[in-house]
């Protein structure tokens, strides 16, 4: 029997523990100033992931993923969100590459969902719209950073990138 918290195949299994914040942070440097022209407001919007995991004990790992939203409009920040969501997982019955694998993207997929949620309460609670982060494609992510990984001349860095547009929320992963 599956659940929604659970995930079994012939091969192994992931069950969800806990989910949990590890740090979080909301800055809006330019309020309120920020506020008195609320028309004129077009910021752009970066974001930028990056996942960790480190084992606990012999079945279980704790999986972070750090999300980081930052606004800008005509070079000023209007504010920068940075939340890291964490969960502890039990995964047991897989090879070590395969785990490698599911740490990486069957992981932040779960978790993503309460960060975006939790990143749209901070930034409502700054004074700030709505913000609406669409689903990540972590297999997308974790393939281009094995790319990176196999020729480094093509990046830096461990985490992924993408814009967003005002209003929409729409990721673009690069």
């Amino acid at each position: 029997m599956t659940d929604e918290s659970t995930a079994d195949s012939s091969q192994g299994r992931i069950q969800l523990e806990r989910i949990y914040l590890k740090d979080v942070s909301f800055e809006s440097p330019q309020a309120p100033t920020i506020f008195t022209d609320p028309d004129n407001w077009q910021p752009k919007m970066n974001l930028h992931l990056e996942t960790e995991a480190k084992g606990v004990d012999d079945e279980r790992y704790e999986v972070a993923l750090t999300v980081t939203v930052t606004a800008t409009d005509t070079e000023t920040t209007v504010f920068l969100v940075e939340l890291k969501q964490a969960g502890l997982f039990r995964i047991s019955g897989f090879d070590d590459k395969t785990r490698n694998h599911v740490l990486g993207t069957a992981c932040p997929n779960m978790l993503f969902p309460f960060a975006r949620e939790n990143l749209d309460h901070l930034v409502q609670k700054g004074g700030m719209p709505q913000l609406l982060l669409q689903p990540i494609n972590f297999e997308a992510l974790q393939a281009q950073q094995a790319a990176r990984q196999a020729n480094p001349s093509t990046g830096t860095g461990d985490g992924a990138a993408a814009e967003t547009s005002p209003g929409n929320g729409a990721a673009d992963d690069r």
